[in-house]
């Protein structure tokens, strides 16, 4: 009987991470199934569960853990009500979640509590806010990890797991920017209404421990892309706390020059991105997919701070109106060479190698702690 694998989802950027470990570990034949909750299942995010159900052999199992404007406390108990429930009926042989959002804690929590195998997905990072402590707390809650980079690793390590029990396998989302993304840009641009050719993608998410100055960052952010004469397309914030704020900085944005879009489906962003002039704000594309395809970022605010040194990458402030016009005078549409910091696209090759091995079902589930050195 093969293995039932889960991947629990709760946003489109987790689901971007984890569908190229999903569809690899379907073609090698475990059962793979998906636990969609979080933004997924709300309108104002644009439903992207849909993402989730294109997916061809795959069960998917739906869950709403929240309300608009929920607090995370609440957001956690729901999840872990709901989640505990589902594994009990469904009893998979491995849980594997990603990174650092409340989903994820609530699952890798059930997990840990139940003596259910836990893989994480890109523990090891830093950043700022409440982000960085879920992550290491998933990762002291999981049994298994697969981080993207030899850092990574270290830093998991100097948590106390097990070296054993600790994979190098890159970032996932570089898989699917390596490969063709099976559509032009052309289409991409007629399926999503985008009226220019040169453009600058912009993502700005909340930063949780920075709530009473969020508003005016993105005021300060969104007015100074405003006057500079350019296009953006603008991808909707996540829902942490302060988003609403973000979001009354995006609604006050000209129509003509600005394309304001929920989300967008993986392989279209993936196009979108690679055929775009900049990427500027503070989601991990602009450290992570932005230097892998060689386009330019500009990295406001502390929210990826330390993520990564790559050459392609400009940091300041939001409030550094200088910075920002010396990037987009500087910096827009030239390419750098291809950064591999976080893998060279080859992820899900590696996770499948390791599921492959007996070793690593056999590895005990009580924890324990090493010590370094």
């Amino acid at each position: 009987m093969s293995k039932r694998i889960l991947f629990v989802t709760g946003t489109r950027a987790d689901f971007g991470k984890l569908e190229p470990l999903a569809l690899a570990a379907r073609d090698a034949g475990f059962e793979v199934s998906f636990y969609v909750t979080g933004m997924h299942m709300m309108p104002r995010y644009g439903m992207t569960k849909i993402e989730v159900h294109r997916m061809d052999g795959v069960a998917v199992h739906e869950f709403e853990n929240q309300n608009e404007d929920d607090p995370q406390d609440l957001v956690l108990a729901n999840t872990i009500t709901g989640f505990s429930s589902f594994v009990r009926a469904h009893k998979p042989d491995l849980v594997v979640v990603h990174g650092d959002r409340v989903e994820a804690l609530a699952c890798a929590l059930v997990c840990a509590t139940n003596y259910v195998r836990c893989a994480h997905v890109e523990g090891g990072e830093v950043s700022g806010t409440i982000d960085e402590i879920f992550r290491h707390c998933n990762t002291k809650l999981s049994s298994d990890h697969f981080v993207s980079s030899s850092t990574a690793k270290s830093r998991v390590m100097a948590l106390g797991e097990v070296p054993d029990s600790i994979y190098v396998i890159g970032s996932p989302e570089l898989d699917t920017h390596a490969a063709p993304s099976g559509v032009t840009i052309d289409e991409v641009r007629e399926y999503y209404d985008i009226g220019f050719a040169d453009y600058g993608i912009v993502t700005f998410h909340p930063v949780t421990s920075e709530q009473d100055t969020i508003g005016a960052q993105a005021h300060a952010l969104f007015d100074k892309l405003a006057t500079s004469g350019r296009n953006f397309i603008v991808i909707l914030p996540n829902n942490d706390p302060g988003s609403n704020d973000i979001m009354a900085a995006i609604n006050a944005l000209p129509t003509d020059r600005f394309r304001i879009l929920p989300s967008m489906r993986f392989a279209y962003f993936s196009e979108l991105l690679k055929n775009a002039a900049a990427h500027i704000g503070n989601s991990s594309v602009g450290v992570r997919e932005a230097p892998f395809i060689g386009l330019p970022s500009l990295d406001i605010g502390t929210r990826q701070n330390n993520r990564s040194d790559a050459k392609s990458i400009t940091s300041c402030t939001a409030f550094d109106g200088d910075a920002i016009d010396g990037f987009l005078d500087q910096h827009w549409g030239k390419r750098l060479a291809s950064d591999s910091g976080f893998g060279a696209g080859s992820s899900a090759t590696r996770f499948i190698t390791v599921l492959q091995d007996d070793a690593f079902w056999a590895r005990p589930l009580q924890k324990e702690f090493q010590d370094l050195g």
